[in-house]
């Protein structure tokens, strides 16, 4: 009877209890921590893991935004900025570009006369100045022959219109059998709504036009500027481009830039010697046909027909083309048949002698480039695209590992016999 039973715990909370929990905060009896609605919610689930939630960077704590994304969109929104900034400054400066190129290439050509007039003893500034005056002579004296040439034979053609005219009509009324008269063609040309229309739209254009040659004007002084320093401050210029290179890198720049000025320069006077041959070939047949101002339309030929690709040669002959008609009809005929056989005979047979030891290039290779320039910079690209390609495959060379050929019937076209190895 005097013994004491062991009592069962049971879930009834003692004041002490009460008392513990307001001090410390809720828990749980049985040792487990109370979830506070504070932090999570009556209605959120807690983890299966157990473990408090996680942010986007992993750390325990509510989600947030990362610190390095507001500096990548800032960083991201200046480099599209900068881009569009430099898209729009390169097209506005587009023309200024291609007017310096030009004159860095008109400066090459210009070097080996100007180094060789430096060396004995003349400042280069001068050298530079005589160079560049004896070009200027000789291009406005060329100009002054033609337009002096060209006009004579404007005058002659305008005078000689209506007896070109006669005969044109009489050959027409006798082939085809009908009754025309010189009277009634001109009153029709006269009266026709597209010559009226043709004078309104020349009116019209002359302020284009001046506007035209005024820039055509500025863009060759710029050229001639540009070109100016580069040859005259030709050593100065390699000097601060190679002060700011390694040595080695020093060393293929000179290396460069002393092929550019070889094949530039190589590259003019194949042209020039052609444009010689070219223009006393045309002078002998002008003479024999007895074209009025044939010094000056061989002159005109070989110049255009070497120093214009590809078209050059047509666009020459033309002109030549004119004056032959204006003497005699078959004679036209007859310049067209020989400019077409003289430039059969210079692409296959003169051209590749000529070029071999100076501009080294295929005529796949020229054609293409000249392509090629003429698609990215018109007619100046058509020009400087020959040296320019000329100077990078010579250029590139000394970098390509060459291997000797093997003793190959295939090599040398032919097919290789069957059941061989």
């Amino acid at each position: 009877m005097g013994e004491t039973c062991p009592v069962a715990p049971t879930d009834e909370i003692t004041p002490d209890d009460r008392a513990a929990d307001r001090e410390t905060g809720p828990a749980d009896v049985r040792g487990t921590d109370r979830t506070d609605s504070r932090e999570t919610g009556p209605d959120d689930d807690p983890p299966a893991s157990g473990k408090p939630p996680t942010n986007l960077l992993g750390a325990a704590g509510p989600a947030r935004m990362p610190r390095w994304l507001p500096r990548a969109v800032v960083l991201v929104l200046a480099l599209y900025a900068c881009f569009q900034l430099g898209s729009w400054a390169f097209h506005q400066l587009i023309g200024l570009l291609i007017n310096i190129l030009i004159a860095f290439f008109v400066a090459l050509a210009m070097e080996p006369a100007v180094g060789r007039m430096a060396a004995r003893g003349m400042r280069r500034g001068l050298a530079t100045f005589l160079v560049f005056l004896a070009l200027a002579v000789a291009t406005v004296g060329f100009v002054v022959l033609l337009g002096s040439m060209l006009a004579g034979q404007i005058v002659d053609m305008v005078e000689q219109f209506p007896r070109y005219l006669d005969s044109v009509i009489n050959w027409v009324n006798h082939t085809f059998h009908t009754d025309l008269s010189r009277v009634e063609v001109q009153d029709s040309l006269l009266h026709s709504d597209w010559l009226q229309k043709y004078v309104q739209n020349s009116a019209t254009g002359v302020l284009d036009v001046s506007a035209t040659v005024l820039g055509g004007l500025f863009r060759l002084l710029t050229i001639f500027l540009f070109s100016f320093y580069f040859a005259a401050d030709g050593p100065r210029l390699r000097r601060t481009l190679c002060s700011v290179l390694p040595p080695a890198r020093q060393a293929e720049v000179l290396r460069a830039w002393e092929i550019a000025v070889d094949k530039t320069g190589g590259y003019l006077y194949s042209r020039g010697l052609m444009a010689l041959i070219s223009g006393i070939a045309h002078y002998i047949l002008l003479e024999v046909l007895g074209v009025p101002y044939a010094p000056a339309l061989a002159v005109w030929v070989g110049l255009v027909s070497q120093f214009i690709p590809t078209i050059g040669t047509y666009l020459a002959g033309a002109l030549p083309m004119l004056i032959a008609f204006t003497v005699n009809p078959w004679y036209a005929v007859w310049v067209l048949g020989f400019v077409v056989v003289y430039q059969q005979f210079e692409n296959y047979m003169l051209q590749p002698k000529l070029t071999a030891r100076t501009v080294d290039i295929h005529p796949a290779v020229a054609f293409g480039s000249v392509i090629a320039g003429t698609a990215l910079m018109g007619a100046v690209g058509a020009l400087i695209a020959i040296p320019a390609v000329a100077t990078l495959q010579a250029f590139l060379g000394a970098y390509v590992k060459r291997y000797d050929v093997t003793d190959d019937p295939r090599v040398h076209g032919r097919h290789q016999a069957r059941g061989t190895s």
